[in-house]
């Protein structure tokens, strides 16, 4: 892919898509920023040849004008002291010089055509590049905050959860565990005082109907 195309590529990227089709948005941007120097720096360096080159071949083109300009001069000096063949190669040299202006006529227009090109990438590639640093920090900035509710919804759950809050529950249980068998052995001795008591009335009832009926009995043998 050359220079151009790539750049091309770069400056047409929607970054708000490629951002929110990104599973690592923050180190595509990164990505995004590296690409877009990178190419930023072959472009300028594209360009400073390209301007280069265009003025060196705007001076050989002004130097072949002088030398058109010069055997013109010669031929027409050669025609006016009647040496024709001198005429005739003078003007030989003279249309050697007129092609080679056409030649560079052409070269510096392409050249022109390119270094526009070029200027024209780089400011669109500048453009780009603030655009994606803004948003750079925009997501920096959202990643920040994120990250902070991240950090204080795990602090939440941690009390709510934590080791702490869960010996609480366990010890809290234990002490409703041991309040219970309590219970059930409070009960368990109020229930046996009672039936004890409770055999104990039997008992003397009993004591009472053995003695009345032994004091029938005496009474009636006598």
């Amino acid at each position: 892919m050359g220079l151009m195309e790539r750049v091309s590529t770069l400056i047409r990227a929607n970054l708000n898509d490629l951002i929110d089709r990104a599973e690592e948005p923050e180190k595509l941007l990164k990505q995004i920023l590296l690409d877009m120097q990178n190419q930023l720096l072959q472009v300028k360096t594209q360009l400073a040849i390209s301007v280069a080159d265009q003025h060196m071949l705007e001076k050989k083109q002004k130097e072949n004008q002088e030398k058109m300009a010069e055997w013109m001069r010669k031929a027409e000096l050669a025609v006016d002291k009647k040496h024709d063949d001198l005429a005739r190669g003078a003007l030989e040299r003279y249309q050697g010089c007129s092609r080679l202006e056409e030649g560079f006529t052409e070269q510096i227009e392409g050249h022109r055509a390119q270094v526009e090109t070029l200027k024209k990438a780089l400011h669109s590639l500048e453009q780009k590049i603030t655009e994606a640093k803004s948003r750079a920090d925009i997501l920096a900035t959202r990643h920040r905050r994120a990250r902070a509710a991240s950090n204080a919804n795990r602090a939440e759950r941690a009390i709510h959860e934590g080791s702490a809050s869960q010996a609480f529950d366990r010890m809290r249980n234990k002490v409703d565990r041991a309040e219970a068998i309590g219970d059930a052995e409070g009960d368990l001795l109020r229930d046996d005082l009672e039936r004890r008591l409770h055999h104990l009335g039997q008992e003397d009832e009993l004591e009472k109907l053995l003695n009345e009926v032994k004091a029938r009995r005496t009474h009636a043998s006598t």
